[in-house]
């Protein structure tokens, strides 16, 4: 959904202002640059104190118009009118540190400012910038900027891109932004902005792009919002907003996406749904919404996205007919208070791709799809289903993820054939059987990253791991399983979780153990090693959670960060553990934590 989220702002702020920063070019040959705009840029570089984009090395001689200042470009008379600066978002090792000069502000031709993806500039967001009264792009997301948005930016009439997300931004959104009458997106998410949703922004009749996730804002959904015409894209997600949805927001019929999801919304969902004939994607999820999902939504023939999961609702679904949303690819339903039963056949028999009915009190044996090699995500945990699992996966080529986890499902291992494109089996809590040997072997693909089949009735021993697999999260634990853990362990260099707790396993804890440098979360509690804890796990630097309690284990824990300074608990009910965070070794004085 978040790429789906990205998609949709990028196209928008691609027809407003083309890509940046090449199409930003002047058509007309530009003159020598201003002394004074070369100052005021001199002086936003001098706030930089490290850039390992390698952008600002490109700022020196005395024409900053000519070309070779990367991100500037200039009109015929020399005067600097778009800096566009852009870092590429998830590259962590590229980014600008400092802070924002309010030397830009002197910069009165400007006509397009992006500083976006630098990840490290801090402070203030200028009070100057209100000077830019030529502006009509402001794109200042994914740093690190702090404080209030300054009020005076709502004298920036001209403006009509403004998107100062993904910074740490707080306080109340700013009256003032509703003087931004020619604004047509405003992207304030991913910041820390509390208070109501302010009524200035009724002036905003232009609108098409309106974002205000992930903040903490409170309130209601203005009425007014059902003004914004030419909307096509609203998200108000993880806020907390709270009562009913206005009913004129079903009356912006070119909307395209609405997410209210995780916020305390309350209320039914209006039959007037039906009239957002635009709308592609639709999510309501983790709200407090009850009654009855309106069977109007049935008129939405573009929606290819629903999310009503994590709400209130109850039976019956709409009898959607076989015309019925036509465009539908993902429906997720899961934890409402549905009573099912069985998979309706509107959702068995349609071409979709995900499908999400986790604790949906399902029955009987898993469901059959008329299309089942359309689908790459299923659901299906935390429900009553029961049977074996043999040919589920029969003909689901493009099935990347599967959740059948909480069920009463009584079956084999070697009974599970999945495709080979697989990333993600959870399986955990059921009745599952049988040997890791057989989802775990020579023939297990590179594409599985995630293995859940804790809490099951597996037995055997530990599998030996073939190079090449790029597990990143391993489940076993709860089960029957004995043995030793096999230093082939090491060959799951890409693994970051591993649990094994409560099963019945035996010898030690392999030093191999530390060479999987990404291991952050590791647990061997409840069984019966023996021997001492490697000081190996020592080279494993991100470590945030170990728990090796109740097990046979003696001797010094590795004395240094993180082992060190865990809860003692983590090593409780054992033999002679010692150290700190235990009592010390004999003979050996406590030091203090390194």
């Amino acid at each position: 959904m978040q790429i789906l989220v990205w998609v949709f702002e990028v196209l928008f702020i691609s027809s407003l202002v083309g890509v940046f920063p090449l199409s930003l070019a002047e058509t007309t040959s530009p003159g020598v640059c201003s002394e004074a705009d070369r100052a005021a840029l001199l002086a936003f570089k001098a706030k930089i104190v490290e850039d390992t984009t390698g952008i600002l090395s490109s700022w020196i001689g005395r024409d900053c118009c000519g070309g070779a200042w990367e991100g500037v470009q200039c009109n015929p008379a020399g005067r600097v009118t778009t800096l566009a600066l852009q870092g590429p978002v998830k590259d962590s090792s590229m980014y600008m540190k400092g802070t924002l000069s309010s030397s830009l502000g002197s910069l009165p031709f400007l006509q397009v400012l992006v500083i976006s993806g630098m990840k490290l500039i801090t402070g203030p967001i200028p009070d100057s910038f209100s000077k830019l009264t030529r502006l009509t792009q402001l794109v200042l997301e994914d740093n690190s900027l702090r404080g209030n948005i300054p009020s005076g930016l709502g004298l920036l009439s001209h403006l009509q891109t403004l998107s100062l997300a993904g910074n740490h931004l707080k306080g109340p959104v700013p009256p003032s932004l509703g003087n931004m009458r020619n604004l047509g997106m405003i992207n304030l998410g991913r910041n820390s902005l509390s208070g109501p949703i302010p009524a200035s922004l009724k002036n905003l009749h232009l609108l098409q792009s309106f974002d205000l996730s992930f903040n903490s804002l409170s309130g209601f959904i203005p009425e007014f919002i059902g003004q914004f015409r030419n909307i096509t894209f609203i998200d108000l997600s993880n806020n907390q907003l709270s009562a009913h949805l206005p009913i004129s927001m079903f009356n912006l019929v070119s909307l395209s996406y609405l997410s209210l999801s995780h916020n305390q919304l309350t209320g039914t969902i209006p039959e007037q749904v039906g009239n957002l004939k635009s709308l592609t994607s639709l999510s309501l999820s983790s709200n407090k919404f009850i009654g009855h999902i309106p069977a109007s939504i049935s008129r939405l023939q573009d929606l290819w996205s629903l999310n009503l999961s994590r709400n209130g609702f109850s039976d019956p679904l709409p009898d959607v007919s076989n015309r019925g949303i036509p465009s539908l690819l993902s429906i997720d339903l899961s934890f409402n208070n549905l009573s099912l039963g069985t998979v309706p056949k509107w959702i068995t028999n349609r071409q979709l791709s995900d499908v999400n009915l986790a604790g949906c009190k399902l029955r009987g044996s898993l469901p059959r799809f008329t299309r089942p090699d359309s689908l790459s995500s299923i659901d299906l945990s935390n429900n009553f289903l029961t049977g074996s699992i043999s040919t589920f996966f029969t003909k689901m080529t493009s099935l990347q993820k599967v959740k059948l986890s909480n069920n009463l499902l009584k079956f084999d291992l070697s009974e599970l054939k999945v495709p080979d494109g697989i990333s993600s089996i959870d399986l955990h809590s059921n009745q599952v059987c049988g040997s890791l040997s057989s989802i775990l072997n020579n023939r297990t693909s590179s594409f599985l990253e995630v293995i859940d089949v804790s809490n099951n009735l597996i037995s055997g021993t530990i599998p030996e791991f073939s190079e090449g697999l790029n597990l990143k999260e391993l489940n076993i634990g709860s089960n029957k399983i004995a043995g030793q853990i096999p230093s082939s362990i090491s060959n799951l260099i890409e693994l970051e979780r591993l649990d094994v707790s409560r099963n019945l396993i035996t010898g030690t804890i392999p030093m191999s153990l530390g060479r999987l440098a990404n291991l952050h979360w590791l647990d061997l509690s409840i069984n019966r090693l023996t021997g001492r804890i490697p000081t190996s796990l020592l080279g494993i630097k991100f470590m945030r959670h170990a728990s090796f309690r109740a097990n046979r284990l003696c001797g010094e824990i590795p004395q240094g960060r993180p082992y060190n300074i865990f809860p003692a608990s983590a090593y409780a009910h054992n033999l002679c553990l010692c150290g700190k965070p235990m009592l010390p070794c004999r003979g050996k004085k406590q030091e203090t934590s390194q």
